[in-house]
């Protein structure tokens, strides 16, 4: 979420919705973003017409989009609104059972005191939906601890993939990691199987991505017309032959099962996703058919200063795929974490604005060159005069667009490389660190 303008006159605040809070509800934005507002004071504001979403009414149930704009009433008003509904209701802390209190508190891998840090177990969702009673936000209470206010959640992760899980114990904690995640500065690196192998060992993957229509929001898929952009940086960590390989996963934007749908539009799903995969999702040879998706590692900066940065260890099933591939963690816990981010919005502008004024130019040269005749030399075949224009067709800067999945990749490695599981001549390439290349993420 980042801060739009503020009407000096009226007091009146405007938000854009950031890409981790696409999809969510109005009330749930508020939760994340301006905790100290009321449900009391939103629905307030909603029935008398204040509360507005790109300029049309909104209700507390409705759910937003990324590039949204919130007009929110004057921070004066919240507290208007709670002098009003004083005394204020305090929220009764649930009480949880022995063996969910354990499991909440067993989870917690970093603390300090303004976060927690998660390992989240597969199959365990990060919040409640339909026929979903057991989750990590209900869970939380048994974090609270001695504090005032309860956890909060600033991120999510899918159901049936594990791993590290970001939670505020502060509303300023909350507030400062939600701008860390919707800035880009929080960096996430996921370990993942995939089938087959990718033939560029070190790719950016750039596909937009929207709801699949007729599944309620269910499902996601690459959408060139519609989608949201979308970005991820993988890197093949080891393969096992051609039948599988371990990647790292860097998502540059938040979309809903973004890892997941990116890898199954190149051709490579996760394996254990059978939603985006089908039935190839699954390998034979006893490998569990689990989802093979955990969020390694989480980098952020801290509110006190300095930054968090945890790994979480992987879960049984996953670990034990890795074993039975051939595979040995420390090869991927010796990749370098490229400190390099996506291109802010800023950069952004500033290379379209670039762009823009490189094709003008072209085009000045091409009105320029029309009607010139070029003095013929003796000998000379007729032809027509050249004009400096811009070149098109294929292969050309302005060309016609490419078609399928665009992967932009550093390096491209031999599918027939021995090595693997079950495969004559070692492990495939030797273990060790590498960098990141100079084709990465924020390079170009």
């Amino acid at each position: 979420m980042t801060a739009g303008k503020n009407d000096s006159d009226t007091g009146i605040r405007e938000f854009n919705v950031g890409f981790d809070d696409d999809g969510i509800r109005l009330d749930r934005w508020f939760k994340r973003h301006l905790p100290d507002t009321s449900y009391t004071t939103v629905a307030m504001w909603a029935r008398t017409g204040q509360l507005r979403v790109d300029g049309a009414r909104a209700t507390p149930g409705d759910r937003i989009a990324a590039g949204q704009m919130l007009r929110v009433p004057p921070a004066e008003a919240d507290k208007a609104a709670a002098d009003v509904d004083k005394p204020r209701r305090v929220r009764e802390r649930v009480i949880l059972s022995d063996e969910e209190t354990e499991l909440a508190q067993g989870m917690v891998i970093h603390k300090d005191f303004q976060a927690f840090v998660l390992n989240k177990p597969p199959g365990l969702a990060t919040q409640g939906g339909t026929k979903t009673t057991q989750h990590v936000d209900g869970l939380l209470d048994a974090l609270q601890y001695d504090n005032e206010g309860r956890p909060k959640l600033v991120h999510r992760l899918d159901k049936d993939t594990s791993g590290a899980l970001l939670v505020a114990r502060t509303s300023r904690a909350a507030a400062f990691f939600a701008k860390a995640f919707s800035g880009r500065t929080a960096r996430k690196v996921y370990w993942a199987l995939v089938v087959d192998v990718p033939s560029i060992e070190d790719g950016m993957i750039e596909l937009p991505i929207a709801k699949q229509p007729g599944t309620g929001g269910e499902k996601m898929h690459v959408d060139e017309a519609e989608g949201a952009p979308a970005r991820t940086r993988y890197r093949v960590i080891e393969h096992a032959g051609n039948r599988a390989a371990w990647v790292e996963l860097q998502p540059f934007t938040g979309r809903t099962h973004q890892l997941r749908v990116h890898m199954a539009a190149i051709g490579h799903p996760i394996v254990g996703d059978g939603k985006y995969g089908g039935a190839a999702a699954f390998l034979t040879g006893g490998i569990s058919r689990k989802m093979h998706l955990h969020a390694r590692r989480i980098k952020v900066d801290h509110p006190d200063g300095g930054s968090i940065d945890v790994t979480a260890e992987l879960p049984t099933h996953f670990a034990e795929s890795l074993k039975q591939l051939g595979f040995e963690e420390k090869l991927g816990d010796d990749l370098v974490l490229d400190e390099k981010t996506a291109p802010t919005k800023e950069m952004i502008k500033s290379r379209a604005k670039a762009h823009a004024k490189s094709v003008r130019k072209e085009r000045r040269g091409e009105r320029r060159g029309r009607g010139v005749v070029e003095e013929k030399k003796p000998g000379a075949k007729p032809g027509a005069p050249k004009t400096g224009g811009a070149r098109t067709g294929a292969g050309s800067k302005f060309g016609a667009p490419r078609s399928g999945p665009r992967v932009e990749g550093a390096k491209a490695g031999p599918r027939s490389r021995p090595g693997g599981a079950g495969k004559p001549g070692g492990a495939g390439r030797p273990s060790g660190p590498r960098s990141g290349p100079k084709g990465g993420p924020g390079s170009r």
